[in-house]
């Protein structure tokens, strides 16, 4: 060197023209001191663009050094600095890829994957590495193609092996995806998306569509994490704002929806989904009120109808239809379609199992035709789940009336409703006393002559309770009768009561048992 040039050790990076010297130092390594009046001009051009060099690959050496300490986003730092340095050099490129790549940035790291191997073709590690970027993202088509780069530069790479079976495996996956949606068995789509994305942790598309498909499931609240994460990164994001209005929709919440559909058009206009999605929830919406308003005007018939068209606007939104169902039941009920009523509480039941209205409604139609022990299972149900006093005296009064319902009913006996003044109560036994009386039968089979015997024991026996009124009060509230000792039925008389009925006349009568007698072929004449 000319004696005014020197080299020494230096710490410092940095690049200087001062009175016509040039200095250049590198980490941890030297310091050369160029007096440029010893450098012939044409010489001066080259020594600059060496230095420049030579302070780029300072900068990588820092990079690399942050690097290898995981201090990746200073790793970052140097590695840009080096690109500033040297913009055509794709190691620079290839190594901030890498530190791009483990900061999770990874459409960052695609396009210096993709820039390191247009300057270099036979840059093996650019090839990997945008391979890996693709399969990260989702692409496995790309990524197969990058893979298949690597091996034909180098046949024996493990790694690029390994990761184009990776890509095969996402391949894969995502055909049984497709498959499982179009079937709606949207179990397997999660469980496909699952596996997609633990080979590729960075695409959105994947995670919309488990999101989609967990909000088809039902399972709202993990479906609006994912999206929600989405849109964290990513405001914008039209699928993630779809799935979030799908959930919000799927959960009745449809003013809200509406707003992220809207929201989700405004970012992506052909969204067809949400497009599609948007006109349902306000259809829903809007029919669902109307018949709501026809139920209070008490036009149950038109009410019931709305409800049915609600009903087939969109199969999917559980939540919605479960209270539609209800709403028809109730309607229904109104009309008296009562085994219609149930049917329909028992559709929202299996479409929300924690519908306690559904339950209630469903209770209150087996209470009224008489399906106590079905009644009082509903009933237990919401007790269970609501201990309300309400709750609790619905489901006494349905066990109430299942006991009563195990006894005798001497209302059917004698073919009156429970509302039966004295006096039809009075007629209805004379007719059933006179229709039953053994001597009636008397030219009938042994078995013809036990069976009425029983029925007019029976007959006498609720005309003993019903025409007591201490007694009819206790039995329609549901006491035993023997119990209380009101009524002890192993020293009853039917004959007894029928002598009292008729005045004691009983032997007076005679009965017609011809064969072609009727139920009201007798008289009777008092001797």
């Amino acid at each position: 060197l000319h004696k005014n040039c020197y080299i020494k050790s230096y710490m410092r990076i940095s690049i200087e023209f001062s009175f016509n010297t040039w200095f250049i130092g590198g980490f941890g390594g030297t310091v050369v001191c160029l007096n440029a009046s010893c450098i012939s001009p044409p010489s001066r051009g080259k020594l600059s663009g060496l230095l420049v060099f030579c302070l780029a690959e300072s900068f990588k050496e820092q990079g690399n050094a942050y690097y290898s300490k995981k201090d990746y986003s200073q790793a970052f730092n140097y590695y840009t600095k080096a690109i500033d340095a040297c913009p055509k050099n794709a190691s620079y490129y290839g190594n901030r890829a890498a530190t791009l790549m483990m900061l999770c940035r990874f459409r960052e790291a695609l396009e210096d994957s993709q820039q390191a191997v247009r300057l270099d073709d036979c840059f093996m590690k650019g090839h990997l590495r945008e391979g890996k970027c693709h399969l990260s993202l989702g692409n496995a088509m790309a990524a197969n193609r990058c893979f298949q780069k690597v091996l034909e530069l180098e046949p024996s790479n493990r790694e690029a092996q390994q990761e184009k079976n990776n890509a095969a495996t996402l391949l894969e996956y995502q055909r049984m995806a497709d498959f499982g949606f179009e079937k709606r068995d949207f179990r397997k789509v999660v469980y496909c998306m699952d596996r997609a994305l633990a080979l590729a942790s960075a695409c959105h598309r994947f995670k919309i569509l488990k999101a989609e498909c967990l909000a088809l499931l039902g399972r709202y609240p993990e479906a609006q994490s994912v999206a929600s994460d989405i849109l964290r990164m990513d405001s914008t994001n039209a699928d993630a704002l779809y799935v979030r209005g799908l959930c919000l929709y799927y959960e009745d919440c449809i003013d809200k929806a509406v707003q992220f559909f809207v929201q989700a058009l405004k970012m992506a206009p052909d969204h067809e989904k949400a497009r599609l999605a948007c006109r349902n929830a306000k259809a829903l919406k809007a029919k669902k009120e109307e018949g709501n308003q026809a139920f209070k005007n008490n036009n149950y018939e038109a009410a019931y109808q709305l409800y049915t068209e609600a009903l087939a606007i969109d199969p999917n939104n559980i939540k919605t239809n479960a209270k539609l169902y209800c709403n028809r039941a109730t309607a229904g009920a109104k009309l008296k379609k009562v085994d219609q009523a149930i049917e329909d509480c028992t559709s929202a039941i299996k479409l929300d199992d924690t519908y306690i209205k559904a339950y209630l409604r469903r209770a209150q139609c087996y209470m009224d035709t008489e399906q106590y022990e079905e009644a009082v299972r509903d009933y237990e149900k919401v007790y269970q789940t609501e201990k309300t006093s309400d709750h609790k005296q619905m489901l006494k009064k349905a066990q109430m009336e299942l006991k009563k319902s195990k006894r005798k009913d001497y209302y059917k006996v004698l073919g009156v409703g429970k509302n039966a003044t004295e006096d039809e109560i009075k007629k209805a036994y004379r007719k059933r006393a006179l229709m039953h009386h053994p001597d009636r039968h008397s030219s009938a089979t042994p078995e013809v002559q036990k069976e009425e015997e029983k029925k007019f024991k029976e007959v006498g026996e609720a005309f003993t309770v019903l025409s007591d009124p201490k007694k009819k009060v206790r039995y329609d509230n549901g006491h035993d009768l023997e119990d209380d000792g009101c009524f002890d039925g192993g020293d009853f008389d039917a004959n007894n009561i029928f002598r009292a009925f008729f005045g004691g006349h009983s032997g007076g009568f005679t009965f017609d048992s011809s064969p072609d007698s009727g139920p009201g072929n007798f008289f009777f004449q008092f001797g």
